[in-house]
């Protein structure tokens, strides 16, 4: 599919966002100031931003305990992301979901999951809304490789064909489900494979490509979009980080990591691909400007206050 050369300025600029981000957490997380554990994204940018390209701001998504990169990509604000990282009051979801549970409903993002293999269900139940509306709205859930072997993930995909919902769910398989390696955990090896027993369309797309996570989302957003029901799309990528950060990574091979970042790039891989259409200037102002916006992240982030003791007793039921 041709992209134009702002579209293609922007899919990068939600890349770098989530590198950066990401990479910066990384620096940040060393010093003891950050509440809870850390998972994450680097390596699989070009799967989140590729589905979400493809998505309008009223579409839902559902995500894992990786979320990060799912929230940029979605459009969520990367002040009020860091802030939340911090645990601060100005944080998405006021300092109370940190890292694995935030969330942007008015971005349509359901959420960071804790629950391995919670986001299919969530998201079978927007894409019913979504049908029972008739608004063409889409909902796209985000499992690991770990989760695919969820029973519930499972019961969502078959409720999912049974009702013919809207809805798209996306296997990013990194290789690991935390140390355990995907060809030991996975009986099938093949994830869509498995998930095409269901009866629906299912694919697997190298995830580190963000042009083949394009087409494949665009074409399942389209059969949802026209009352063609639910789609599966394993991406291939790898994660760079441990599991969570801290994780001692004594599963990975000799030089694994090294060799992912040589050859495993997915920003490199976009620029190859885009070097006769964006020019290198343009790619280092995004670079730089995006850079800034995260170091002012974090600067605001640590001069945030924290949530005041009342505030425990909000945000805790939904109120019709």
């Amino acid at each position: 599919m041709e992209l134009n050369t702002q579209q293609l300025l922007k899919a990068y600029r939600k890349m770098r966002e989530i590198r950066e981000f990401e990479e910066r957490l990384h620096t940040e997380n060393t010093s003891g100031d950050i509440p809870g554990f850390i998972h994450l994204y680097t390596g699989e940018e070009a799967i989140a931003v590729g589905v979400c390209e493809n998505l309008q701001q009223t579409d839902y998504i559902g995500s894992t305990h990786r979320g990060h990169g799912h929230c940029i990509a979605k459009g969520c604000d990367i002040h009020a992301m860091m802030a939340e990282i911090f645990g601060k009051d100005a944080g998405l979801c006021r300092g109370k979901g940190g890292s694995m549970h935030i969330a942007d409903l008015s971005k349509g993002m359901l959420g960071a999951n804790a629950i391995v293999g919670g986001a299919p269900p969530l998201v079978i139940g927007a894409a019913l809304t979504a049908k029972t509306r008739n608004n063409g709205g889409v909902a796209v859930s985000f499992t690991g490789d770990g989760g695919s072997n969820q029973g519930l993930v499972f019961e969502a995909i078959n409720m999912a064909v049974v009702l013919q919902l809207p809805a798209i769910f996306v296997f990013e398989n990194n290789g690991y489900g935390e140390a355990t390696g995907h060809n030991y955990a996975v009986g099938g090896r093949d994830i869509a494979g498995r998930a095409a027993g269901f009866g629906l369309p299912a694919v697997t797309v190298d995830g580190t490509d963000f042009f083949a996570v394009y087409e494949a989302t665009a074409e399942a957003v389209k059969r949802a979009r026209e009352g063609g029901g639910p789609s599966v799309i394993e991406a291939k990528a790898f994660r760079w980080h441990g599991h969570f950060e801290g994780d001692p990574g004594l599963y990975r091979g000799e030089g694994e990591i090294e060799r992912l970042r040589a050859d495993h790039d997915p920003l490199k891989i976009f620029t190859s691909k885009t070097a006769e259409k964006l020019t290198r200037e343009a790619l280092e102002a995004i670079d730089a400007e995006v850079k800034a916006q995260v170091d002012d992240a974090v600067i605001k982030a640590r001069a945030a206050g924290y949530p005041v003791a009342e505030s425990l007793l909000t945000d805790v039921y939904v109120s019709y």
